[in-house]
């Protein structure tokens, strides 16, 4: 089981630190979107998004306060989900239905993070293959 956990762990991290290259290395291009989107401070807003997508991913990967990593992504994806995929504003039907899966992407992977968060803090050092135990602990 153990090594269940830590491909699950890898695999999980993959689209997260894939996604902090592109808004580390494009944060231009990344923060002229999110500026249209409405988001203020765009600039400044893509680089911490990619710092928080760089920061949980590398953490659930190397089991290092893995817990905390699923925290920092959680904080990413509910608050771009609300701002990057507007699907109520809406109202073309196929724009609305790509929104539409956009954002319960984001709310679905901020639900599988927050299982990960409540999992690590529950099993605490017990569960094997990760470098640290979690930071929070459910007891």
């Amino acid at each position: 089981m153990e090594f269940l956990v830590f491909l699950g762990r890898v695999l999980f991290s993959l689209l997260f630190l894939s996604a902090a290259v592109g808004h580390l290395v494009g944060s231009r291009q990344m923060a002229g979107y999110a500026a249209f989107m409405g988001v203020p401070a765009s600039r400044a807003a893509t680089v911490v998004g990619g710092v928080l997508l760089l920061l949980g991913g590398l953490s659930l990967l190397l089991g290092v306060w893995p817990d905390l990593g699923a925290l920092l992504l959680v904080v990413f994806l509910v608050p771009t989900a609300f701002a990057m995929h507007p699907f109520w504003k809406k109202s073309d039907p196929i724009t609305r239905r790509q929104t539409t899966t956009s954002f319960l992407k984001d709310i679905s992977l901020a639900g599988a993070a927050l299982m990960a968060l409540g999992f690590f803090s529950l099993c605490g050092d017990d569960l094997g293959l990760t470098f640290t135990g979690p930071l929070f602990s459910a007891d």
